[in-house]
């Protein structure tokens, strides 16, 4: 694999833009043979710093007579395209220094003239096989003579490539279908310089839910986007590689990126267009975040937390190329966030929801929950009102929870005192008092949940996390008004 930067487009090309695509595919797991980081036998990999090369092969075709000087001025050419564009509906050129007398052309271009080196495209169709769409042939009237270098001499894309593609020996060509139509300007350019043509495959378009191409507004389009919201590298790889493409069998789904790279061949693409799901995207992300290892879980986890100002770090950064950002935080709130994101991740899809799944955590409210409309069933039947006092009862006397160290095991001998003296069991028993102490009737188990609350109760967070005892307290005031 080469890494080559397509950078001459000046106005588009920016150092941040190369720097955040190289971090962007480091964080995904991919790697290069050769690149402008690592070099490589086919170095220089930056296409501005390979200029020369492309003027010496531009030059070979002029002496060659495979492409000429032309000198038709710019405002001239758009008065030509927009004749030509209200003719037939196509910008096309008109070959007008097709005639030129070569010497002359050359005697205008040694005076100081400014000239661009158009190829010149053979009076016959162009025709080249491509893996996804078949056979395909262009009207050579309809390609026109392309320019290859402009007259201030920088060279143009549909060149560059061909010039880089062949140098390197490049056998395949894998790109959007939106590129179809560069493709018989660059079959051309290999045929003129003698080179062979690789194979081409385009890919279909990718759309988004509403079949419109995928844009902003279909949400997160860039890596580092599905990055900030918590999708893994590796959910994000799978599911790109199912986009247009379907294994053998095509009921599996599930690849690492050794298995796609056995698996994965141009034949088994399709050129219907995909269409981008997001809940699939959730659904994989889902099945990685249960087999990734936790210390790296919980790094992200605590930087979603900092995000969320949920707690404090003396330094987070989140650098693109790596897997897990840099937190800095203590290492007895790390070891207790990390017991927090073990809690909480089965009920993710993607790690950004981990400070709102963590809010009965760090911001219990007693009102909340005695208003909300998901506790009404529960709050109303007959054994809550015994559960309620009881369970308050026997937490405000016990000297653990008094000093905000209850157990597990002293959490569960209350509820069993409390299931013996109401009568309520199940969920008469438990979801009344789940509302108390997480002000929902549903949640994580309390063998885990409890230590959890009652050692946060001790750290100094931005956001104060209540022990057992002082939700009691809370809900008692709140049940009370």
């Amino acid at each position: 694999m080469i890494l080559r930067i397509e950078d001459t487009d000046v106005e588009r090309s920016e150092t941040r833009f190369e720097d955040q695509l190289i971090a962007d595919l480091k964080w995904m797991g991919l790697d290069w043979d050769e690149g402008p980081d690592v070099g490589g036998p086919d170095a220089p990999y930056r296409q501005t710093d390979r200029l020369e090369i492309y003027r010496e092969h531009a030059e070979r075709l002029l002496s060659e007579r495979k492409a000429y000087l032309c000198f038709c001025k710019e405002e001239d050419l758009q008065k030509e395209r927009d004749q030509a564009m209200a003719q037939s509906g196509q910008a096309i050129y008109s070959g007008k220094c097709r005639s030129l007398d070569p010497a002359d052309a050359n005697a205008r271009r040694a005076a100081g003239e400014p000239g661009a080196i158009r190829l010149l495209i053979p009076d016959h169709p162009i025709r080249f096989h491509d893996i996804v769409h078949g056979d395909v042939e262009f009207s050579n009237e309809v390609v026109s003579d392309p320019i290859i270098l402009r007259s201030n001499g920088m060279p143009v894309y549909n060149y560059v490539v061909v010039i880089d593609d062949g140098l390197m020996k490049i056998t395949h060509v894998i790109r959007g279908d939106d590129h179809l139509s560069n493709t018989p300007k660059q079959v051309a350019l290999y045929e003129a310089l003698g080179w062979s043509v690789p194979e081409f495959a385009h890919l279909s378009t990718i759309l988004g839910a509403d079949r419109e191409r995928l844009s902003k507004r279909h949400g997160a389009t860039s890596i580092a986007n599905f990055r900030d919201m918590g999708v893994l590298p590796e959910a994000l790889t799978n599911y790109l590689a199912l986009l247009g493409w379907a294994p053998t069998g095509g009921a599996r789904e599930i690849f690492s990126l050794q298995e796609l790279a056995k698996e994965f061949s141009l034949e088994r693409i399709t050129p219907s267009a995909a269409v981008f799901d997001m809940e699939k995207l959730y659904w994989l992300n889902r099945h990685y975040i249960k087999t990734w290892p936790l210390d790296q879980l919980i790094a992200i986890g605590v930087w979603f937390f900092v995000k969320a100002g949920l707690i404090e770090a003396t330094d987070a950064e989140w650098l693109s190329s790596h897997r897990v950002p840099i937190v800095q935080v203590a290492s007895d709130l790390r070891g207790w966030l990390g017991q927090v994101v073990g809690l909480l991740t089965p009920y993710v899809d993607r790690l950004e929801q981990l400070p709102e799944r963590a809010s009965p955590i760090f911001g219990y409210d007693a009102k909340a929950a005695l208003a909300s409309p998901d506790n009404a069933e529960v709050l109303t039947w007959p054994h809550s009102g015994a559960v309620f006092t009881r369970f308050a009862g026997k937490i405000l006397e016990d000297e653990s929870a008094q000093a905000g160290k209850l157990t597990a095991e002293q959490f569960n001998k209350i509820v069993g005192e409390v299931k013996a003296e109401t009568g309520a069991k199940g969920k008469e028993l438990f979801h009344p008092i789940r509302i108390v102490v997480m002000g929902s009737h549903s949640g994580p188990a309390f063998d885990k949940l409890i230590p959890i609350l009652e050692e946060g109760s001790h750290f100094r967070l931005p956001k104060h996390v209540l022990s057992v005892r002082e939700r009691v307290e809370e809900f008692g005031k709140a049940l009370a008004k």
